[in-house]
């Protein structure tokens, strides 16, 4: 059950067997069917969660009642609302499993109590909010200044499993595109 998170945190850091042993005794598993809620907008998020098995996708609502995906999640990721869980506050968006998970868990408390007693785990955690960063900056100039039909190739380029894991009306939405303009740009893209 730990070989996955373990094989990820010691690409970033170099534990030993019982720092690795407290790490593992600190995570909670939890097996969740597809389309269970992780997240409602307006609570506070409570988790973050290392993906061991499966696809989980980060959304809100927008002015007009429309799903727009933000972000998808699958193995070796970890997923979280990060501003809900460090400030304590509501959140805006919505977590769900797109299919059945395994997940390894972190509370506030029990991450707290990790860090406290394997400080090396810190630069972890900032190498992984860095990456984070980069991507979602990544995404912003692309939102901006690419055509849909270069958005999409850069998705199969970066995500190429996620497509045959999701909906395409969910690809459409992280995209910032309609469903029948993604079939378009698919159809166009089958052409070439």
């Amino acid at each position: 059950m730990f070989d996955r998170i373990n094989k990820h945190v010691l690409k970033h850091v170099s534990l030993s067997k019982e720092e690795i042993a407290l790490f593992n005794s600190l995570l909670e598993f939890k097996k969740m069917p597809k389309k269970t809620m992780l997240l409602h907008e307006g609570d506070v998020c409570n988790f973050e969660a290392f993906i061991n098995r499966g696809c989980i996708r980060n959304y809100y609502i927008d002015e007009h009642g429309a799903e727009v995906t933000l972000q998808f999640a699958i193995e070796d990721w970890w997923v979280s609302d990060i501003a809900s869980f460090h400030t304590h506050a509501p959140s805006n968006m919505f977590i769900e499993t797109m299919e059945e998970c395994e997940l390894l868990v972190l509370s506030p408390q029990t991450k707290e109590a990790l860090l406290t007693k394997v400080p090396k785990l810190e630069r972890m955690f900032r190498l992984m909010v860095q990456k984070n960063l980069t991507v979602l900056q990544k995404r912003f100039l692309n939102t901006i200044t690419t055509t849909a039909q270069e958005k999409y190739i850069d998705f199969l380029y970066r995500y190429p499993s996620i497509p045959q894991r999701v909906a395409q009306h969910y690809i459409a939405s992280y995209l910032g595109i309609s469903a029948e303009f993604l079939s378009k740009v698919r159809t166009k893209l089958a052409k070439k």
